[in-house]
Order: C-alpha cells, then sequence, then structure tokens
C-alpha cells in the first residue's frame, strides 16, 4: 500500500540540488520510500527560493510537481489564526511559516508522518498532544 506523507522543504530542496549535502541520501531515501507527497505552497516558494542558483533545477522541479510530484494542501484565510497560534506556542523553536503550515495540513488530511531534514518535527504536536512522525531517518542513510 503506498501511503501519504507530509513533505517538507529541506528533502526536495536536496533532491533537486546534487550539490547538497544531504542529495543522496534523500534520494537514496526516495527510492525504497514509496509514497504520495502532500505539502503546501508555503514549502514549495522556500524550495524555489533555495533553487534559485539554478533555473534549471527550479524547472525540473516545477515540472515534477506538473507530473504529480507533489498534492498541494491549501492554506485558507481560516487557517491564518490557527498558524499564528502554532507560531506564537512554537516560538522559542522557533516555527517558521512553511512549518506552520505542514502542521496545519496534518491536522486538516489527518495525515501523520513526514519526511523533513529538521528535528522540529520532533517537537510540534498536533492537538491532543499527538506526533507527527518524521519517516526519515539519517541513521538509515549514511553519505
Amino acid at each position: 500500500m503506498i501511503s501519504t506523507v507530509l513533505i517538507d522543504a529541506g528533502p526536495l530542496i536536496a533532491l533537486f540540488d546534487r550539490d547538497d549535502k544531504y542529495h543522496h541520501r534523500v534520494r537514496a531515501f526516495l527510492e525504497d520510500y514509496e509514497c504520495r507527497f502532500v505539502s503546501t505552497l508555503a514549502v514549495l516558494t522556500e524550495v524555489s527560493y533555495m533553487l534559485n542558483f539554478s533555473v534549471h533545477a527550479q524547472i525540473d522541479f516545477l515540472e515534477w510537481i506538473l507530473r504529480g510530484g507533489i498534492r498541494l494542501e491549501d492554506i485558507r484565510r481560516d487557517d491564518i489564526a490557527r498558524i499564528i497560534t502554532l507560531v506564537q506556542k512554537y516560538h522559542d523553536v522557533p516555527m517558521d511559516f512553511a512549518d506552520a503550515t505542514l502542521v496545519a495540513a496534518a491536522e486538516k488530511t489527518g495525515i501523520r508522518s513526514i519526511i523533513s531534514l529538521d528535528s522540529d518535527f520532533d517537537i510540534y504536536r498536533l492537538p491532543g498532544k499527538v506526533r507527527i512522525h518524521n519517516i526519515f531517518s539519517f541513521d538509515d542513510y549514511h553519505a
């Protein structure tokens, strides 16, 4: 069965930037793990910005999205109040806007797994103190 997981900016940047120190680890992981990705426009914006060193990398990323690489979860105006609450709650981490949209997307969709290079998702909690499980393990994918 193919699982559906959230994906953060870090793995996407690593996947499309061959010089990224995590490129090979992320690529190997994604070859081994069959899943559908869900993310938000905020994450895609962050990835595009970080890939701005190469128009080719940006285009490859956007074409991958067009081919169905990621399903986008809408963040609507009504979600902004929740995002504000999350950013305030995790101000000491700190939580950025893109991460807050992923937590909001997890709450809306019921998805409880993420692929992230950040340890922040080990701290963030959904209502009821439910974790979003990061399925990417650095220990399993050595450079």
